[in-house]
C-alpha cells in the first residue's frame, strides 16, 4: 500500500502589512514601547501578530523609515530616542493640482525644437559635447486661464524616445512620469524677473517678479530633465509632511 501523502495549506492572512504597521507605531507613540526600547525579535513578532516573516520585516521597515525605529544587524530593533521626520518626494503633475482645486485642465504645446544642448545646459546638466536635447515650452490652464508655463529640456542621449514624441496630446510633465523613474532630484525655487514668454503667455508685465521652480531630475548619474515653471500671479505653494 503507498504511502499517504499529506498536504497542508497555508492558512492566508488576514493581518496587512499597514495593519501592523499602525500597531507598532501605536505601541511606541502610546506604549509600552518607549525611547531607547529594545523590540521583540522579527520571529516572535511575527507569531505574535500571526503574519509571516515577510510581512513583519516589511512593516518593520516601513516604520524604520518614518524614523522611529533604528535597525541594526545583529543589535536589533530599537526604538529612536527622538523620532527622524522624513520627507518623501513625489513628482508633481500639474492636472493633478489643478483639477484638485475643481478646475477644468487644459494642456497646449506652445513650441517644440530638438537641438543641440547650448553650453549652459551642457554644464548644468553634466551633459557630452554635441549633446541632442529636446526643448519644449507648454501651457497649463486653469478652467481656461493660463496657470503655468512649462520651459523644459529633456536629454535626447539618456531619452532617445523624447525625439520621437511630439508632446502636442500629452505634456512632457505627465509623459515622463509615466516613462521613466528618478534616483536624484534637485528643486530650486526662486523669484524672477517677467521675461517675454511670461509676459506673452502669462500676462505678466515685464520685470514683474514671478515665482518659479527649477527642477532636475537624474537616473542612475545620468541627467534626464531641466525645466522651469513659472507660476501666474498670485500662486501659492504649500507642502505639509
Amino acid at each position: 500500500m503507498p504511502d499517504t501523502v499529506r498536504i497542508e495549506t497555508a492558512k492566508a492572512e488576514t493581518t496587512t502589512f499597514r495593519e501592523v504597521m499602525a500597531e507598532i507605531i501605536q505601541r511606541i507613540t502610546e506604549g509600552p514601547w518607549g525611547p531607547g526600547s529594545l523590540l521583540p525579535g522579527e520571529v516572535e513578532l511575527a507569531e505574535e501578530f500571526g503574519v509571516s516573516r515577510t510581512t513583519m520585516n516589511r512593516a518593520l521597515r516601513e516604520v524604520s523609515e518614518l524614523g522611529f525605529l533604528d535597525r541594526k544587524r545583529k543589535a536589533g530593533t530599537r526604538v529612536r530616542m527622538a523620532p527622524i521626520r522624513q520627507a518623501r518626494f513625489e513628482m508633481p503633475l500639474v492636472r493633478a493640482e489643478i483639477e484638485k482645486t475643481g478646475a477644468a485642465y487644459r494642456y497646449q504645446l506652445v513650441s517644440r525644437d530638438v537641438i543641440l544642448a547650448p553650453d549652459w545646459l551642457r554644464e548644468r546638466m553634466r551633459l557630452k559635447a554635441r549633446a541632442r536635447v529636446v526643448h519644449l515650452l507648454c501651457l497649463h490652464f486653469a478652467d481656461g486661464v493660463a496657470f503655468q508655463l512649462e520651459d523644459r529640456w529633456i536629454n535626447a542621449q539618456a531619452l532617445p524616445l523624447a525625439t520621437e514624441q511630439d508632446f502636442s496630446a500629452v505634456g512632457p510633465n505627465e509623459w515622463l512620469v509615466a516613462t521613466v523613474p528618478f534616483s536624484e532630484v534637485e528643486i530650486s525655487f526662486l523669484a524672477q524677473a517677467a521675461d517675454a514668454q511670461m509676459v506673452a503667455h502669462l500676462g505678466h508685465a515685464p520685470g514683474d517678479p514671478v515665482f518659479c521652480s527649477e527642477r532636475a531630475t537624474w537616473w542612475q548619474n545620468a541627467a534626464v530633465t531641466l525645466v522651469t515653471l513659472a507660476h501666474r500671479r498670485g500662486y501659492r505653494m504649500t507642502t505639509r509632511y
